[in-house]
């Protein structure tokens, strides 16, 4: 490195990139948990995931790993699936 200062900002940004690398894992995997959940059809296991999943994206956001509107867009579509389940889940049982 050229400068004692450039050799710290370094290895700040390598400990941020592991940190980085397993909250995103960890809140992909919420997610795909989520969506899996909504594909079987079962609003209630549905319903824990999606909330484990949201929880996931909002710690994200809150440590700066996602950026707010990134997670605010990925809350929703979730959230737009998830309603979309339930509302075709209770037509058809009305029926």
């Amino acid at each position: 490195m050229a400068t004692r200062s450039a050799a710290k900002a370094h290895r700040k940004s390598l400990k941020r990139r592991l940190r980085n690398r397993a909250v995103k894992s960890y809140t992909k995997t919420a997610i795909k948990k989520a969506e899996t959940a909504i594909a079987s059809g079962d609003p209630q296991a549905a319903r824990e995931a999606v909330r484990a999943a949201i929880s996931a994206l909002d710690r994200a956001a809150k440590k700066g790993v996602l950026h707010p509107n990134n997670v605010a867009r990925r809350k929703s579509r979730l959230m737009l699936r998830f309603n979309a389940m339930v509302a075709s889940k209770q037509a058809s049982s009305s029926s």
